[in-house]
């Protein structure tokens, strides 16, 4: 952090004017600051602070696993995408057969996902295999692939199965993968992003007629972050929302109680807020150990 607020303050404390260089460094280093701190207003769990160690473990971790587990695999990968039926020639893909297949590769990656994450749940997967992801109980966008090897490797599955079941063109099969990654990236962010921030927006646009409690996308896509932030923050206890990007098999088999449970009471606490505090003659209680049993 530098301890001067303007240039002009920080060449009084060097005594001579700054070097383009410096000048071009202190610009960067304020802005970054800013953004920040700016930043900080949108997280979901605002008063857990990753330090600079823990941030700095967070990389070098995943570093070694995209390395060292993740490398290898690539180099086998393109003789299994091949095998799989996979094409690289002419004729490209049209945009229907693109969005078709993807739509497919999610569905089945989701459904074959969620069980798995739910095994990795019970005390021997969790134990053994999936705690290292849950290291981070308010995860950042760079904890999304930080996990024990094998877990790598098994929630590696899902991804392929799709192509495999519809095989399409690479690049139907490169756009998956990055769009699935940039999903497990956003998810795990711990910012409130696209549902949240709609829903704060429609609620603040509609105060002024009648009230709105929020814009709901339907019950079972989660376009929020803390839709898994959920599941983190409840860590190994955690018996809830096991999807990765769709809701429907947490809706159906009844996993997602906690949460639904976790935001009925949030929204009584922001109408008792709202209202002075109270309701009823007493205060809204949250035991942390309810949000946290399903």
């Amino acid at each position: 952090m530098l301890p001067y607020a303007t240039l002009d303050e920080a060449a009084a404390a060097l005594g001579r004017n700054l070097t383009v260089a410096e000048t071009l460094w202190f610009n960067y280093s304020a802005n970054n600051l800013w953004r920040s701190a700016g930043i900080d207003k949108y997280k979901i769990q605002p008063k857990v602070k990753l330090s600079p160690s823990e941030v700095f473990k967070c990389y070098k971790d995943v570093l070694f696993m995209f390395f060292f587990v993740v490398g290898p695999l690539q180099l086998v990968s393109y003789p299994s995408i091949k095998m799989i039926g996979i094409r690289t020639g002419l004729p490209l893909p049209s945009g229907w057969e693109i969005f078709l297949q993807l739509l497919v590769y999610f569905m089945v990656e989701d459904y074959t996902n969620y069980w798995i994450h739910r095994f990795l749940h019970n005390k021997w997967g969790y134990e053994k295999i999936h705690k290292v992801h849950h290291e981070y109980t308010a995860p950042i966008g760079f904890a999304a692939p930080y996990a024990h090897w094998a877990e790598i490797l098994i929630l590696g599955i899902p991804s392929f199965l799709g192509p495999a079941m519809v095989p399409g063109h690479m690049v139907t099969f490169w756009l998956w993968i990055a769009l699935r990654q940039i999903e497990a990236i956003e998810t795990h962010s711990g910012l409130k992003t696209c549902k949240s921030v709609c829903n704060r927006y429609m609620e603040m646009k509609s105060r002024a007629t009648t009230r709105c409690h929020g814009f709901d996308f339907p019950q079972f896509i989660h376009l929020q972050t803390d839709y898994h932030d959920y599941h983190h923050y409840v860590g190994g206890q955690s018996h809830s929302n096991f999807a990765s990007v769709f809701t429907y098999c947490d809706f159906i088999y009844g996993t997602d109680k906690g949460y639904r449970f976790q935001k009925k009471v949030l929204l009584k606490l922001k109408e008792g807020v709202e209202n002075g505090g109270e309701q009823n003659g007493g205060s809204y209680h949250i035991a942390t150990q309810d949000l946290k049993s399903d």
